[in-house]
């Protein structure tokens, strides 16, 4: 799929669902490239199927190295304010074609993964003395 072609799936995504800026879209997908890489660099990094907790933490890893400490702002700005829009973002990308699935893939694969407010604001807090 050419980027035009991508980008206008894009943009008939947000009109059945305009919860999500177009840019969590394209960070999503940066993110799963991201999280790809990641994991060919680990001993068992034999290329497998992304699981949503491993895309979670790859795009909050990501997220971290692109924006640093106004991540938390730059993915609320985008309308994403916890993991389960992350999974809502892939599900509605899944449902238009933009990203393949299995059959034990579900949206509550991103529920509750971890804290969002603390995932993307404690790597940047003063470490306490001890």
């Amino acid at each position: 799929m050419s980027k035009s072609e991508y980008q206008q799936t894009i943009r008939t995504i947000r009109m059945q669902d305009p919860r999500y800026h177009e840019d969590a879209y394209w960070f999503v997908r940066e993110g799963l490239e991201y999280t790809v890489k990641e994991l060919k660099k680990t001993p068992e990094g034999s290329l497998h199927h992304i699981r949503g907790h491993e895309l979670l933490q790859g795009i909050r890893c990501y997220a971290i190295e692109q924006f640093g400490p106004v991540s938390l702002s730059v993915l609320r700005k985008w309308g994403v304010n916890k993991c389960e829009d992350f999974g809502e973002i892939v599900f509605n990308m899944v449902d238009f074609g933009l990203l393949g699935k299995t059959e034990q893939d579900d949206r509550s694969d991103f529920a509750g993964v971890f804290d969002f407010q603390e995932a993307f604001s404690e790597p940047f807090l003063p470490k306490k003395q001890v």
